[in-house]
């Protein structure tokens, strides 16, 4: 018994300093966000000496951070809505339909997460380019396209563990395939879609090459705008950490609503 308490202690040691690592940086992000530039560079690691308030103000300024705020959410909210109604439709066909062809197509979705971006990035621009759609909706087009694999695989692990029972009960009071998914399945799928969708708020809300590539800059997004920081000949941090500080506020307030169904639908698309 001595020995169980004894291994429990050091495993909460061991995460305690894993989580002050992990919290490392946002710690630098935010002490050096009230600091001068002078300050700033005279000291990293301590507390700043007077709180300086302006360099969220400038900050503010510079990034134009309403225009930019909302052009991130309207690209972010749109993304996230396309990517969970189109997986979640394919999740639940592959997973109802177990023919060697939806296992092929699955495993050429999963097969597909190995691709980095920067492998088909030359010719999906220049694809992009003749077709006119280098703005906001060829970029949300693009994310649907980078974010389904992924979502595909979740969405089917959490599809396995509902009954088909489910399905043939709407057949039977007479529904269509949609509508038994929409008004039955899909609400099944909560906490996966929220899990779906943290997942990809993180990458597309924090995304700078692929925005850099298509965004003119009237539809820049908020990491598009913090390049202005860093010149050639001087580099702005302290404007920039605030900048950042103020843009990361969104997601954590997010996350902090959606935790417990994040954690629930990851257990369950790991589990089943």
């Amino acid at each position: 018994m001595k020995r169980k308490k004894g291994n429990l202690f050091w495993l909460q040691i061991v995460g305690l300093l894993l989580g002050l690592l992990w919290l490392s940086p946002f710690y630098l992000m935010v002490v050096n966000a009230f600091k001068s530039k002078r300050d700033m560079f005279a000291d990293v690691l301590g507390l700043p000496s007077e709180l300086v308030f302006d360099n969220f103000v400038q900050s503010f300024i510079d990034l134009r951070f309403v225009q930019s705020f909302f052009n991130s959410l309207f690209i972010t909210v749109i993304s996230i809505a396309v990517i969970v109604f189109f997986s979640s439709m394919a999740g639940y066909a592959l997973s109802r339909n177990k023919s060697k062809t939806s296992g092929v197509i699955l495993l050429i979705f999963v097969a597909a997460m190995l691709i980095p971006f920067q492998a088909v990035m030359i010719p999906l621009i220049s694809l992009f380019g003749q077709a006119d759609m280098l703005n906001r909706f060829g970029l949300i087009f693009m994310y649907l396209g980078f974010g389904s694999s992924l979502a595909i695989f979740l969405y089917h692990g959490a599809m396995t563990g509902i009954s088909k029972s489910l399905d043939e009960a709407a057949t039977i009071d007479g529904a269509t395939k949609f509508q038994t998914f929409w008004h039955v399945i899909f609400p099944l799928l909560k906490p996966i879609s929220v899990t779906v969708g943290i997942l990809n708020v993180i990458w597309i809300w924090n995304d700078f090459l692929l925005p850099s590539l298509i965004l003119s800059d009237a539809e820049s997004t908020i990491p598009l705008r913090m390049f202005m920081f860093f010149g050639q000949y001087t580099r702005q941090w302290h404007l920039a950490l605030a900048g950042l500080t103020i843009a990361i506020i969104p997601v954590i307030i997010f996350y902090f609503f959606a935790q417990k169904q994040i954690i629930k639908g990851v257990s369950e698309g790991a589990v089943k």
